[in-house]
C-alpha cells in the first residue's frame, strides 16, 4: 500500500495554490501528481491589500477571506485527486501551509499568521489536515521560518558533495547541506527573492511578475544603489533570521532613495541584482564549502536572476529538477513531508535553522472523516 500525503502551499507571490501528492513508501520521496489553482484577480487584490505592513481590515472581512481560501485549498485537493485518479480515503493527511499574511518573529510578542481555514479543508475533503506549522516553532523561541530546510535535508542531502539549496519565492532562503550526514544543517532567509521585483513591475506595468526577467533585461543595474540597499541591517544580522514582504516592501525601497528619479526598468534590473547579490553573499559567508548550488522556487524562471547568481559563484548552479524535485514542486512537497512528520509524532523544525530552543512537533491536527472521504469519491464516480 502506498503511503500518500498531500502538501498545499500558497506563497508570497499570491498567484495561486500549489498541491503535491507525494508517496513516502519505504521512506522514499516520490511525487505522484501536482496541481496548480490560480487565484482570481479580485482575491489577489484583496490579499495584496491585507498583506501591506499597516493594513487595516474588519474582522468580518478577515474571517470571510480565511474561509474563502479554505474552500479554494479544498478545491485544489479535489482537483488533484481527480487528476491522479487517487482514492480519497487512501490519503493519510494533508499538510497545508496556508497563505502568510503577516510574519513578525522579532517583535516583543512574536507571531506568524497564515490563513486558509483548515477546518474547511478537512470537512470538505474528509481528509485529516495538518496546518498552522509556524507558530509552535515561534512558541519554542524560534523564528517560525524557514521550515523547508528540514525537507531539503531529507531529499537533497548526499554524502558525495557539499550542497546549498536556494529557494527563491517572494523571500529567498538557503539551506546548507554538508556531505557529512552527521554535521549540522543550517539555513536562513537571505532577504528579498521575487517580492520587490513583483511589486515594482505591478506598479509600473500592472503585471504580476517579470516573466523570464525580460523587463529587467532591458534595464541597467545601478551598482551604487545595490550597495546602498545592502546597508540595511537585515543583511548584516547573523542567522538565525527570517523575514517577509511586510519588511521588504515598496516603502522599504523608498526610504533609501527616490526610486522615481530613475528609469523604471533600471530599478527593476537593480532589484534583481540585489536579490542575486544578497543570496550569493550569504552563500560565500555561510556556505563557503558548497560544491553545488541547487535552485528552486519561482525565481528559477527569472533568467537574469539565475544568470547573475551563476556569475557570482565559483561552483555549478543548477535547478533541483535533476536532483529529486522540480523547482516549482519543492515547497508543496515539503508540506506533505511536514504533515507526515506531525502525524508520526516527529519534529518538523531544525532548531539550528529557526533558532528554536528545541526540535518540536509542528502544527495542529484537524481530524478527517473517512466516511466523508469515501462519499466524496462516490460523488465523483
Amino acid at each position: 500500500m502506498p503511503e500518500l500525503y498531500i502538501g498545499l502551499m500558497s506563497g508570497t507571490s499570491l498567484d495561486g495554490i500549489d498541491a503535491a501528492l507525494v508517496n513516502f513508501t519505504d521512506d522514499k520521496i516520490q511525487l505522484v501528481e501536482f496541481e496548480y489553482l490560480p487565484l482570481q484577480s479580485d482575491l489577489q487584490s484583496t490579499l495584496q491589500r491585507l498583506s501591506k505592513p499597516e493594513a487595516s481590515i474588519s474582522l468580518k472581512d478577515y474571517g470571510s477571506i480565511d474561509t474563502r481560501l479554505g474552500h479554494l485549498f479544498a478545491d485544489t485537493v479535489k482537483n488533484l485527486l481527480t487528476k491522479s485518479n487517487t482514492p480519497w480515503s487512501s490519503i493519510k493527511a494533508i499538510g497545508s501551509h496556508g497563505l502568510t499574511v503577516y510574519h513578525a518573529p522579532d517583535i516583543i510578542l512574536p507571531f506568524s499568521l497564515q490563513i486558509g481555514d483548515p477546518n474547511v479543508i478537512s470537512e470538505q475533503t474528509g481528509i485529516t489536515t495538518v496546518a498552522d506549522f509556524r507558530r509552535r516553532d515561534i512558541a519554542a523561541k524560534g523564528q517560525g521560518a524557514p521550515l523547508v530546510p528540514a525537507f531539503h535535508k531529507a531529499i537533497f542531502q548526499t554524502p558525495n558533495e557539499h550542497r546549498c539549496i536556494v529557494n527563491i519565492g517572494g523571500i529567498a532562503n538557503i539551506t546548507v547541506l554538508p556531505k557529512d550526514q552527521s554535521a549540522t544543517v543550517t539555513g536562513f532567509d537571505t532577504g528579498p527573492g521575487n517580492t520587490l521585483m513583483d511589486l515594482w513591475i505591478k506598479l509600473h506595468q500592472n503585471l504580476s511578475y517579470d516573466k523570464n526577467g525580460n523587463w529587467a533585461k532591458t534595464g541597467t543595474i545601478n551598482h551604487d544603489l545595490v550597495a546602498l540597499l545592502k546597508q540595511d541591517y537585515y543583511f548584516k544580522t547573523p542567522p538565525p533570521k527570517s523575514t517577509g514582504k511586510e519588511y521588504f516592501s515598496l516603502p522599504w525601497i523608498y526610504q533609501y532613495f527616490d526610486a522615481f528619479s530613475y528609469k523604471a526598468e533600471d530599478i527593476q534590473a537593480t532589484l534583481c541584482s540585489l536579490t542575486a547579490t544578497t543570496i550569493c553573499d550569504a552563500i560565500k559567508k555561510h556556505a563557503p564549502a558548497s560544491e553545488r548550488i541547487l535552485l528552486c522556487g519561482g525565481g528559477v524562471h527569472n533568467e537574469l536572476l539565475s544568470e547573475l547568481i551563476g556569475k557570482n559563484l565559483d561552483c555549478p548552479v543548477e535547478s533541483t529538477e535533476k536532483y529529486g524535485a522540480h523547482p516549482d514542486h519543492v515547497e508543496a512537497m515539503a508540506f506533505a513531508w511536514l504533515a507526515r512528520q506531525t502525524i508520526n509524532n516527529l519534529p518538523g523544525n531544525l532548531k539550528e535553522v529557526t533558532g528554536a530552543n528545541n526540535a518540536v512537533i509542528l502544527g495542529g491536527i484537524y481530524p478527517g472523516n473517512k466516511l466523508a472521504a469515501r462519499d466524496n469519491e462516490n460523488t465523483l464516480d
